[in-house]
């Protein structure tokens, strides 16, 4: 239980189908704020009290389970590698991969309980053999299967997502009202909750430094200087102050981050156009495909609130004979970074993940 509207119905609708229902709040820093900031975070003082009053009134125990250690390692550690490798990582989706469906579904199966149930907008189906697959909510507006595309077979096998038939926001809202749960109009949290303020670029370069580096064209050329690659993203217009136009008189973009070299590679908004992307961190969400090795039309989407783009996929070896998923959409992608996550569906089904390792522009150099 967050301290939110979602999992607080979520937690009662548990309740009224039945179930033997405990409700236990992640505490995930070490140093709380005791107030939130704005609608950033999920993890304060404040939240595990509002979370707290909503299992006093559905009746149910109630505790606050400390991960702030694995926390840290698995996904706060984990987002400053992954920007100082040059990627740009998610770290909602390492948090349901490492902590709310790992570290606390091992210590839930641990203490004899069954599952763990969440205010996600996301829903399972079974099929006619009885295996379990993950699948988008009915409200494609709030759905959030994207963030769960991590989860394995052995994990959706112990999951409950109770709002997934739900039709809107607005109803779960209106339940919490009527169940007199405080929280009925708490905003939505969002953006990263240890980045409380919301400054990346200051967050980071407090805990890896800052160093002059160049920006570069895409053919090699020096454009200008920068105090930090870490600082920058695929896709990223503002802040790169290179103080005269391109000779198109067009807006550069990063379209490359190199943290070896320390340099920044920009150019044109349609060489962000991307033909393929690939990885070798990837994952099926229940069973995999009978035939993964040879091509599956599919859709595939990169981001959480992005629409789903037709594509076809297949796993075949790299360079090195590392197996990776090969996503090639039938329209280019824009933007898309190594070390975000590409999750691929067949309908509505989440059919499996991977963290993009590498891509492949639309528009070659020269």
């Amino acid at each position: 239980m967050s301290g939110g509207v979602d999992s607080a119905v979520a937690a009662a609708r548990a309740v009224d189908a039945g179930h033997d229902v405990v409700g236990v709040h992640l505490a995930l820093s070490r140093m709380p704020g005791t107030l939130r900031t704005g609608s950033r975070g999920c993890c304060t003082i404040e939240d595990s009290m509002d979370a707290q009053r909503a299992a006093n009134i559905i009746d149910i125990p109630y505790y606050v389970w400390d991960f702030s250690e694995r926390f840290k390692l698995d996904v706060v550690d984990d987002f400053i590698a992954e920007y100082t490798a040059g990627r740009t990582p998610n770290p909602c989706m390492r948090c349901n991969e490492k902590i709310k469906f790992a570290a606390l579904l091992e210590k839930a199966l641990d203490l004899g309980f069954d599952a763990v149930c969440t205010g996600h907008y996301a829903t399972i189906l079974t099929d006619a053999d009885g295996n379990r697959e993950l699948h988008r909510a009915s409200a494609w507006a709030k759905d959030q299967s994207y963030v769960l595309g991590v989860l394995t077979s052995d994990q959706l096998a112990h999951a409950m997502f109770p709002l997934g038939a739900t039709p809107s926001k607005a109803e779960v809202r209106a339940e919490a009202a009527a169940r007199g749960f405080s929280v009925a109009n708490k905003p939505d949290s969002h953006d990263i909750c240890f980045i409380p303020d919301g400054d990346t670029r200051g967050w980071l370069a407090e805990r890896v430094g800052a160093e002059t580096g160049d920006i570069l064209d895409r053919e090699g050329n020096r454009l200008g200087s920068h105090e930090g690659a870490h600082a920058f993203t695929v896709g990223q217009r503002k802040g790169l102050n290179i103080g005269y136009p391109s000779d198109d008189g067009k807006p550069r973009f990063v379209l490359e981050v190199r943290p070896k070299e320390n340099t920044v590679v920009v150019g044109p908004k349609e060489a962000l156009d991307i033909a393929e992307i690939a990885g070798s961190r990837f994952t099926w969400a229940g069973l995999a495909p009978e035939h993964a090795d040879e091509e599956f039309a599919c859709d595939v989407q990169i981001r959480a609130h992005a629409d789903p783009v037709p594509a076809t996929a297949v796993v075949r070896p790299n360079a090195d004979g590392t197996p990776e998923l090969v996503i090639t959409p039938d329209e280019p992608l824009n933007g898309v970074a190594p070390g975000q996550t590409a999750v691929v569906y067949v309908g509505t089904r989440v059919l499996g993940q991977t963290t993009i390792d590498r891509t492949v522009s639309a528009v070659p150099v020269g």
